[in-house]
């Protein structure tokens, strides 16, 4: 290990042990291999599980494409999100109200967002109540192996597809098939992964 190497671990070695006594805290099944850079913030009472080997980013130390964002996993009440095995997360926010599923050997780039719901209903008059009534949302699923590039935006109801891509900067509306490259806001499709 280089020397630039030692002194980034002996940095966030503190961050790091605090995620896990987080994690532990908060009964979060975690893989063994977990590997965190900066402070990540988790909320909600829902359930997250996160497989092994996942290195996930919260810093822009590290990975100064996603900014000073940290990373969120948000799981509200009964949601669920699941990361699987050998996957990346760079400084970006999961927030679900039903459930966020991804696969193994996903990458996610810097500040992207996962949303599996609206945040807020579309009616006014819902809108404006003292209880936000009318939210929608869908679970999202992205699949073993794809990729999806720095700021992109994923919303409820969409499935990326296995080993797809997904250019930076996209806004994902719609799901994704296996094996294809998408770009664009909204997203479109561009080509078939060769």
């Amino acid at each position: 290990m280089g020397l630039k190497r030692t002194i980034i671990a002996i940095k966030w070695f503190p961050s790091h042990v605090i995620n896990l006594l987080t994690l532990r805290l908060r009964k979060i099944n975690c893989g063994k291999g977990l590997s965190t850079h900066g402070t990540l913030f988790i909320r909600g009472t829902g359930t997250i599980i996160i497989g092994e080997n996942v290195s996930i980013t919260s810093c822009r130390e590290t990975n100064p494409i996603g900014g000073d964002v940290k990373t969120i996993l948000f799981a509200k009440n009964n949601a669920t999100i699941t990361i699987g095995d050998n996957t990346g997360i760079s400084n970006s926010a999961l927030v679900a109200v039903d459930s966020i599923a991804i696969g193994n050997n996903v990458l996610i780039g810097g500040n992207c967002k996962i949303y599996d719901n609206d945040f807020h209903s579309l009616d006014f008059n819902e809108r404006m109540g003292t209880v936000d009534l009318g939210v929608k949302h869908a679970p999202v699923v992205i699949k073993d192996g794809a990729f999806i590039g720095a700021h992109t935006i994923v919303l409820k109801g969409v499935t990326i597809g296995e080993r797809s891509i997904v250019g930076a900067g996209s806004v994902v509306a719609r799901s994704i098939p296996d094996y294809e490259i998408w770009a664009g806001n909204p997203a479109k499709f561009i080509k078939k992964v060769e």
